[in-house]
């Protein structure tokens, strides 16, 4: 039991860094919350702070569910005493990140949107776990073929959490990850709520790489 509340911990506290608030504040010295979006998320950064940012920030929130899911994972599976098994863990350390990011204990609670963290998770599960690649693989494709149909971030974010639980089923995954994928998706969709409104009306902003002015 120790080692599985230090495992969510740290998880959450990793999580929980706000990447592209720390990026506003050091290279532009503003509150990216009070720009574009309002969003403390790759895409805005990207709208607000350039491409360059932008993308740093992407990578940046995917590392942290990578670190999680993979590395610290790694350091509490098989310690005295710990009988969760690898992939339950796996799953709860990486649910926990992405938590950590939604709601950041260093701005108040008010955080990003996920998705970007979610694909590190993904992306440690394929690594760790037989058989989930192509899951993974299936799930980035979709988000791509979506954003580039029409160039609608969020639209690609809920269609391809959509798709997760169903190439998850389609590929015969364990339980444990089949009702996870659809807690994920479930999530994903309640974060992009104010989005998906906006998409239905019609009033959605498509990406732009045009540079925000100062």
């Amino acid at each position: 039991m120790m080692w599985i509340i230090i495992g969510l911990i740290i998880s959450y506290f990793i999580g929980s860094i706000p990447t592209a608030y720390i990026f506003g504040r050091v290279l532009k010295g503003i509150d990216i919350r009070k720009f574009g979006s309002g969003n403390v998320g790759a895409t805005n950064a990207l709208r607000v702070l350039g491409k360059g940012p932008g993308v740093l920030v992407l990578l940046i929130d995917i590392v942290k569910g990578l670190i999680v899911t993979v590395f610290v994972a790694d350091f509490i599976i098989g310690r005295p005493g710990f009988t969760l098994t690898a992939e339950a863990t796996r799953l709860l350390l990486g649910f926990v990140c992405v938590c950590g990011h939604n709601w950041t204990v260093f701005l108040r609670l008010k955080g990003g949107k996920g998705v970007a963290t979610t694909l590190g998770v993904l992306l440690g599960l394929a690594l760790k776990l037989t058989g989930f690649s192509i899951v993974m693989l299936l799930v980035v494709m979709t988000w791509f073929v979506m954003f580039f149909a029409l160039r609608i971030v969020s639209l690609a974010s809920v269609v391809s959490g959509i798709s997760l639980p169903v190439y998850t089923f389609c590929f015969r995954q364990s339980p444990p990850l089949f009702y996870a994928s659809i807690f994920i998706a479930i999530l994903v969709i309640l974060r992009h709520k104010s989005n998906i409104q906006r998409i239905l009306h019609g009033k959605e902003s498509r990406l732009s790489f045009k540079k925000s002015p100062k």
